[in-house]
């Protein structure tokens, strides 16, 4: 039987479609007559004791009023189903609605739209901010961690980004040389008492839904220990290429600053959070890809200009 057809017998689960095959595989099911997502989740990348500490987050938040898909148990009560060859599935809650863009597409409508949206997603990641920080967490709760060694340290939670197939010398030393430079500021940065905690990690337009007028934020895959900073930094990633993505940059900002403090000194280092983003992303892209893949070098090409840009500041 294969992992899929497993799967939906532990929650007695119909399926209906596919709708995802990236990180994880991800059905939409029937479960007592409603709509469910059914993930089957990439072995090797979460433990199943990672997985489990996702849900008892994304239920903890769910519980406290946020709008996040929430788990599923199964009959005999499990939210985490092992599937064998180190593959588990988990079922959480239907979000309805739509994406709010996609990456490499621009966004519709005018600035403005663009800039109260982006507005309404700063007060969104601030609520999710200030919503952890009040739960309490469960004694065995295991994530990994996007901080200094996470993110700049030997080995890169992501992958050692500097060894990409797709960089030249040149640009592999402009790497290593705004990767050092990185982690003194970000080092400086944590021992004056960086804004650090639980984090979604992956803010992206694709994983923002809209529905009637209401956000919702899904796919915590990725989520982590890691600067809060890194959540925003990720956010803006989308949408250097915006006409108004300084504007939406302000906006997002003032939007968090409106629940939750954003010094201006933390502000000033958006951008090397954002370097840092494309850092990761560079080595998440080399072994998902063939190395002569072009897109191994467009992540690449991503990386390299925001640490010319970081460098030049």
């Amino acid at each position: 039987m294969s992992a899929l057809q497993d799967a939906l017998k532990a929650w007695r689960a119909q399926d209906i479609r596919m709708i995802k095959d990236r990180e994880n595989i991800v059905h939409e099911v029937r479960v007592d007559s409603r709509s469910a997502a059914l993930r089957l989740h990439r072995p090797g990348y979460q433990s199943p004791a990672a997985i489990q500490s996702e849900l008892d987050w994304m239920a903890a938040l769910a519980r406290a009023g946020m709008r996040v898909p929430a788990p599923i148990p199964t009959a005999s009560g499990d939210t985490v189903v092992r599937l064998g060859d180190g593959q588990c599935a988990t079922m959480i809650t239907w979000v309805e609605g739509k994406p709010i863009g996609e990456g490499g597409v621009p966004l519709d409508g005018g600035a403005n739209q663009h800039c109260a949206l982006y507005r309404r997603v700063g007060r969104e990641i601030a609520t999710l901010h200030n919503l952890t920080d009040q739960l309490s967490l469960p004694t065995k709760f295991s994530r990994h961690r996007w901080d200094i060694p996470g993110l700049l340290g030997d080995q890169p939670f992501w992958g050692r980004f500097w060894e990409s197939p797709a960089l030249s010398a040149d640009e592999r030393a402009l790497v290593l040389r705004a990767r050092a430079v990185a982690h003194d500021k970000a080092t400086a940065f944590a021992e004056n008492g960086a804004d650090f905690g639980l984090i979604h990690a992956d803010a992206l337009r694709e994983n923002i839904f809209i529905h009637k007028g209401d956000l919702t934020l899904i796919d915590f895959d990725d989520a982590g220990f890691g600067f809060r900073l890194y959540d925003l930094a990720v956010m803006m990633t989308q949408n250097e290429e915006e006409p108004a993505a300084d504007a939406i940059r302000d906006a997002a900002i003032a939007g968090y600053r409106e629940l939750r403090p954003l010094p201006d000194d933390a502000e000033a280092l958006l951008p090397m959070f954002v370097m840092m983003r494309r850092f990761a992303s560079m080595g998440w892209a080399v072994p998902r890809n063939p190395a002569d893949s072009p897109v191994v070098r467009e992540y690449a090409v991503k990386a390299i200009r925001a640490a010319r840009a970081f460098l030049d500041q």
